[in-house]
């Protein structure tokens, strides 16, 4: 762990920001943009990778493993999002044929 976090150390912890910043705008510009369920849940999981990688720099910079236990418990979280996201994926297209968001007010009643 001591390599991994005196090589995480070499680059400055403002790259690992802005590289973490422009991922999460990208995702969070997908997430208002975008109509399509499956471009939509990508994004989603680009937003927690930004966080993910923040929390993981953080983490080495200050000598402390519990930003990489929030990242375990985020990585749970976005798999859980995942197994939701594609079974309601999966009904909006046998229900509607489409997984575009604007049709899913034709699944009320």
């Amino acid at each position: 762990m001591n390599k991994i976090s005196s090589a995480i150390q070499v680059i400055p912890v403002e790259h690992y920001l802005y590289i973490s910043l422009a991922m999460f705008a990208i995702g969070f510009m997908g997430v208002l943009f975008r109509r399509n369920t499956i471009i939509i849940m990508m994004c989603i999981e680009l937003m927690l990778t930004a966080v993910n990688l923040l929390l993981t720099a953080f983490s080495a910079y200050h000598s402390d493993s519990a930003g990489q236990v929030f990242v375990f418990f985020i990585m749970l979280v976005a798999a859980a999002e995942v197994a939701v996201g594609l079974s309601i994926l999966v009904m909006m297209k046998r229900k509607v044929d489409s997984v575009d968001i604007d049709v899913l007010t034709r699944l009320k009643g």
